[in-house]
């Protein structure tokens, strides 16, 4: 028996259900198949116990989320079993992809056994429906209603680009070979908020971060109000978490969700023309003082070292 699983994924990364998703596919027996939309997750997806292949989907439809679009890449990659979260995202793929090939769909369950007996709650939990699959079909399976596989898997990793344009797909291949170091894995990261006055201004945070091999992260308040400023540099907490030896935060106020990212750090300098920012109540070093002020100096010092 196949089975496909659709990853969940989350704030840039695979959403934990997805391991409860292969766990309740182990079960089932058959070979898994695990589909990361976007490519999020990939490499995590392949370390999954009992993943026998992650098939990593990239494509411009997925720098936002379209069901139409998504499934339309995604169909042909699915056969047997085809299982997905019963998120709200993974309810309407679920539905899109039935469609597009042909088989029924079961929503909500809350279990599955070997022989495809289904069973999941109705009239608000207060009845069982059970009912039995045979041949192809798509489920979705409700969050903490089974176990989580484990990890140390070692599964074969393949990508997929469906990219409009060849010409598109070449350049961000070409872009994420020499991109910068991901803030979640630097060792030093320095950062910009709002405060910085506008996105081309974050080129002297470039500067700076090539000087020490730092990389570039930003605020919530930067990555929402500038179309320049991408999703995966956001540090906080509906962005990245980071642990540094050094990080250093200019002209970042300091809310409680980008602290709640960047606090553990051991080391941590903040550049704000504003005495009162809270970001001062987390910084072992802070310097008043505007970005265009600081800046330069910085960098200076930093090229002596």
């Amino acid at each position: 028996m196949n089975i496909t699983i659709i990853a969940e994924t989350g704030g840039n990364r695979l959403h934990g259900v997805t391991s409860q998703l292969v766990g309740a596919a182990n079960e089932l027996g058959g070979t898994i198949t695990l589909l990361c939309p976007g490519g999020v997750g990939e490499i995590e997806a392949s370390e999954i116990s009992g993943v026998s292949k992650v098939i990593s989907l990239k494509g411009d439809c997925f720098s936002s989320f379209d069901s139409g679009a998504w499934s339309t890449v995604m169909a042909p990659h699915c056969d047997g079993i085809v299982i997905a979260s019963s998120s709200p995202t993974g309810r309407e793929l679920a539905s899109q992809i039935a469609s597009k090939i042909g088989v029924p769909v079961v929503q909500d369950l809350t279990g599955i056994d070997q022989d495809m007996k289904m069973t999941r709650s109705v009239y608000s939990g207060k009845a069982i429906e059970t009912s039995t699959a045979s041949g192809s079909c798509v489920i979705t399976l409700r969050q903490n209603a089974f176990e989580s596989a484990g990890s140390g898997g070692n599964a074969e990793l393949i990508t997929v680009d469906s990219t409009s344009e060849v010409s598109v797909a070449v350049k961000e291949a070409m872009a994420k070979a020499g991109e910068r170091l991901d803030v979640s894995e630097a060792d030093i990261v320095i950062s910009g908020g709002r405060g910085m006055g506008e996105p081309a201004n974050f080129s002297h945070l470039n500067e700076v971060a090539d000087v020490i091999g730092a990389a570039v992260g930003a605020s919530r308040a930067a990555v929402d109000s500038w179309d320049e400023i991408p999703h995966s540099m956001q540090v906080g907490q509906t962005g990245k978490t980071v642990n540094p030896s050094l990080y250093i935060a200019v002209g970042i106020s300091g809310a409680i969700q980008h602290l709640a990212g960047m606090r553990s750090s051991k080391y941590i300098v903040a550049i704000n023309k504003d005495p009162d920012a809270p970001i001062f109540g987390v910084a072992d070093y802070g310097i008043v003082a505007t970005w265009e002020e600081a800046l330069p100096s910085l960098k200076e010092e930093l090229a002596k070292l």
